[in-house]
């Protein structure tokens, strides 16, 4: 893979570009940390990148798996979350050749993923994300982990202040 060392995730695909239509080249990534500008941190990214040449122009078809630093909404406890993409996008020779939202190859062969990659990365990260399917939470009564430990309040009465809403719920 020719890769420019400012950019991972930039590919020098000027030879492709000479390639018969139909043809198409592979390419590795394993990047163990990177920081996709403004906001999203990646480590253990890895997986490829098929590039096909058609007549029109570039059709990249992107699998990638990455952990990303995220907080689980039910313990708030820190995690790697896992992410993982698979999309394809078209980059076209002309502005002839542009398809609605397509994108158009720039005029030094350099395609650089770093965008697209991170749109697609944080479009994979869920609402409210979760450490684990079956995350406990925290303790209504004294906010301790119920993940690492086990309270034992018994029928403890909770918040004086939240016992009117309480009454609802025995009616």
């Amino acid at each position: 893979m020719i890769v420019s060392p400012n950019n991972l995730l930039r590919i020098n695909v000027g030879f492709i570009i000479n390639l018969p239509v139909g043809e198409s080249r592979d390419f590795s990534l394993d990047i163990s940390r990177i920081y996709l500008k403004p906001d999203l941190e990646l480590s253990n990214l890895n997986g490829g990148v098929r590039i096909t040449r058609t007549a029109q122009g570039l059709l990249t078809h992107v699998i990638l798996n990455a952990l990303t630093p995220s907080e689980c909404v039910r313990c708030l406890a820190n995690f790697n979350l896992p992410l993982h993409v698979d999309f394809s996008e078209h980059y076209a020779f002309s502005e002839n050749s542009l398809e609605e939202g397509g994108m158009l190859l720039p005029e030094n062969a350099q395609l650089d993923l770093s965008a697209v990659i991170r749109e697609y990365m944080l479009l994979d990260i869920p609402i409210s994300p979760l450490c684990k399917p079956d995350c406990k939470g925290l303790c209504p009564i004294c906010g301790e982990n119920q993940n690492e430990i086990t309270c034992d309040h018994g029928d403890a009465e909770g918040n004086p202040a939240l016992s009117v809403l309480k009454s609802f719920l025995d009616h």
